[in-house]
């Protein structure tokens, strides 16, 4: 499996980060070594000082396409769910003024939590999904799946031009406005439309 991330889906979030609004949806790819073992803390890796959590709408791929129409998208995915996009953004900073990739700021091990999947069909509009997260109890990121610049089904139809989607693989959709620098003994609690997804510890 793999994990295929969209950088710069929300408005808000290119705003603050003060970047250039693409016209094409930003794509980069994590290991199956950066998914946070389940139960496990979040370790903030020695090579950053500034690891700011990216809470991120999650799709599940349940069949293989390659060059998905839009319209035929949704039959590709049952299960939606939530998780982190862990960036050392301090790491990636120095990438970007340099021209090379990110992956070392972003694909490290233990870089992507993955949370738990729901059925899609227990909700109305996955167009219009609300989710939230919590630092130790206090709101620092929230938003609707509405504010994408590119929805669920777009992404997949644009992803599947470039990467053949295989069972398993999980698409994460973007990160709302409101990242930050996650420390010691900080608890991360993501929701998705009032349910909890995942609660993990920093260490």
């Amino acid at each position: 499996m793999k994990i295929i991330c969209v950088g710069r889906n929300y408005a808000a979030h290119i705003e603050e980060l003060a970047n250039e609004k693409p016209t094409d949806p930003v794509l980069f790819l994590k290991p199956d070594t950066s998914i946070l073992l389940k139960k496990n803390p979040f370790l903030i890796p020695e090579f950053s000082q500034q690891v700011h959590h990216e809470v991120e709408v999650l799709v599940k791929i349940k069949k293989i396409g390659k060059h998905i129409d839009r319209k035929f998208a949704h039959t590709y995915y049952d299960e939606i769910g939530l998780g982190i996009d862990f960036t050392a953004r301090d790491l990636q900073q120095q990438l970007k003024e340099k021209g090379l990739p990110w992956e070392k700021a972003k694909a490290f091990d233990g870089a992507a939590v993955v949370g738990n999947f729901v059925q899609k069909s227990q909700f109305e509009d996955i167009n219009d999904l609300h989710f939230r997260l919590e630092k130790n109890g206090t709101i620092v990121q929230q938003a609707s799946t509405e504010l994408m610049l590119w929805k669920i089904d777009e992404l997949i139809e644009y992803i599947s031009k470039y990467f053949t989607l295989k069972i398993g693989d999980i698409i994460f959709t973007g990160t709302p406005a409101g990242v930050g620098k996650v420390a010691p003994h900080d608890v991360l609690e993501g929701y998705l439309e009032e349910q909890s997804m995942f609660s993990i510890k920093v260490k």
